[in-house]
């Protein structure tokens, strides 16, 4: 492996702790149509004192962890925040290699690597500590290794199967964090991780509305690893009204920095939102203005292959971005808070993501995103 390579494949999953495992269960399972795959063992919920079950669509997995005891890693985590993703896990080529690449580069071991063989199999994992408060990053090495981690035993097809998902959901396309400032997360990106700069933005809402006496805005850095193509963006609030700023809103509703969301990547988005609404999803409205916009950004921005028509785009509030005839499509779940009417279910919330070529992020879009959620928080406030 190349000193510059940290050595990821890919994202592995997330841990998400909740007060509330029932209420994740249903969301998944009869909402998002993942699959329940596997499930912390009686062993393993009796030392760890969480119970813990793992959903699956396609290559994602999210864990979904509630505490049984207070004296267990969900409990610390709950007693500080309310639910989140409390670990990211990413598969690595090699655990010995990534391991030496992050000592060099001074990352923080919370554990010594841990191995654990089933039949032909191994696994291999490390922890480490990150700037996003309680979320810890770890990376796993599997050779033959066929469950989910040591201790968890399968469910229905199994941890190893790909299950199909009605919507089209297959992998984890990036994830988004929030902080009060991003430099120090942008440069354990750079310096620990190796990874280098993919994209940026700044803007705020008073850049279209310069009389207002309010308004709000952000800062945002998307870090990658080319080898894997795994992404993370980073955004901070931006002055004037820096409290304003709904990216400090989260921080404050998220009791610190963390994880604000996840993309999923479908294959369709249209017939998937179509689905989602019906079942009941809540997303972020989009305002009428962006569609009437839209042809001619879409003119400036050299986009003429759009396939969607956009009467269906803004009939679903899809939103539309990219450069050069390469598109994306993309739309965000309301905050979990606001989807289980439950302040303690966090401020965390889902993107579905379909890309047509274009692998950035969006500036319109994201425009959009924020003026919508500050529109939202200050009519529910």
């Amino acid at each position: 492996m190349s000193a510059e390579q940290i050595g990821i494949l890919g994202y592995e999953s997330f841990h998400f702790v909740v007060e509330n495992l029932e209420r994740s269960r249903k969301f998944y399972t009869e909402i998002f149509d993942f699959k329940e795959v596997a499930r912390a063992g009686d062993d393993l919920v009796q030392r760890s004192g969480q119970q813990s079950v793992v959903f699956g669509a396609g290559d994602a997995r999210v864990c979904v962890s509630t505490p049984l005891r207070q004296q267990s890693k969900a409990a610390r985590y709950l007693t500080k925040h309310p639910a989140g993703v409390m670990s990211l896990s990413f598969r690595v080529k090699n655990l010995d290699d990534t391991m030496a690449f992050l000592e060099k580069r001074g990352g923080t071991f919370l554990a010594d690597p841990f191995e654990d063989k089933d039949g032909a199999g191994t696994f291999r994992s490390v922890e480490i500590a990150t700037p996003l408060g309680d979320v810890a990053f770890r990376f796993i090495e599997r050779s033959g290794y066929t469950r989910f981690a040591p201790g968890f035993v399968d469910v229905g097809t199994g941890h190893a199967s790909s299950p199909k998902n009605l919507y089209g959901i297959h992998q984890v396309d990036h994830v988004t964090s929030n902080g009060l400032t991003m430099q120090p997360i942008i440069a354990w990106y750079r310096d620990v991780l190796g990874m280098v700069p993919f994209w940026d933005i700044s803007f705020h809402t008073q850049d279209v509305a310069k009389e207002r006496a309010s308004g709000s805005g952000l800062r945002s850095i998307v870090m990658w690893d080319p080898a894997s193509g795994v992404k993370f963006a980073t955004n901070e609030p931006l002055r004037p009204h820096f409290r304003d700023s709904q990216i400090a809103k989260f921080v404050d509703d998220n009791s610190g920095a963390g994880v604000q969301h996840v993309a999923f990547a479908v294959d369709n988005i249209l017939t998937s939102v179509e689905e989602l609404k019906r079942r009941g999803v809540d997303f972020m409205d989009t305002p009428k203005a962006y569609y009437l916009a839209l042809p001619e950004r879409l003119a400036n921005l050299g986009i003429t292959n759009v396939k969607e028509e956009i009467a269906e785009l803004e009939r679903l509030q899809i939103l539309v971005d990219g450069a050069q005839d390469k598109y994306m499509l993309q739309i965000f779940l309301r905050e979990a808070a606001t989807l289980h009417d439950d302040v303690r279910a966090g401020p965390f919330f889902y993107e579905v993501i379909q890309r047509c070529g274009d692998e950035g992020f969006g500036y319109g879009n994201f425009r959009a995103l924020f003026e919508s959620i500050e529109r939202f928080q200050k009519t529910s406030a």
